[in-house]
């Protein structure tokens, strides 16, 4: 862990991986998303603001790449972008409610990381404007 209090942690573990059919079914039958070309973010809400990371899927569809390098490529680069700024989620005001996620490259032609990175960080911060934390405070009537 992390010896310095308050220091970011930029890995990415197995554990914030989603691999498991069922929870997979569950974010694409019942999950919210909006596309941000050249990519889609599909995510299902926990019922309680959270400052545990989410657990992520990344894919890139075979129809628009053929090859196996390239949408390994792409998936690294998608990767990468998230492990670098998943921050804005876990130090958001408050926590997030993001259970799950999906980061889906739906674009046709190759594209820079710098503009993955770029609609990847708009996308993380329409998610903590979608579904802001709710505060435990009653309102005064």
């Amino acid at each position: 862990m992390n010896s310095t209090p308050g220091a970011r942690s930029y890995s990415f573990p197995k554990e914030e991986h989603l691999c498991r059919k069922k929870l997979i079914d569950e974010l694409f039958g019942r999950g919210s998303s909006f596309g941000l070309y050249p990519l889609r973010i599909v995510w299902l809400p926990t019922p309680e603001p959270t400052t545990v990371p989410p657990q992520v899927l990344v894919s890139v569809s075979k129809r628009n790449f053929k090859r196996a390098v390239d949408r390994n490529y792409f998936k690294r680069l998608m990767r990468e972008a998230y492990r670098l700024n998943k921050y804005r989620l876990l130090e958001a005001e408050g926590g997030h409610r993001v259970g799950q996620l999906a980061i889906i490259y739906t674009g046709k032609e190759k594209k820079p990381f710098t503009l993955v990175e770029k609609k990847l960080i708009s996308g993380l911060e329409r998610l903590l404007m979608d579904a802001p934390p709710t505060s435990g405070m009653a309102s005064p009537s």
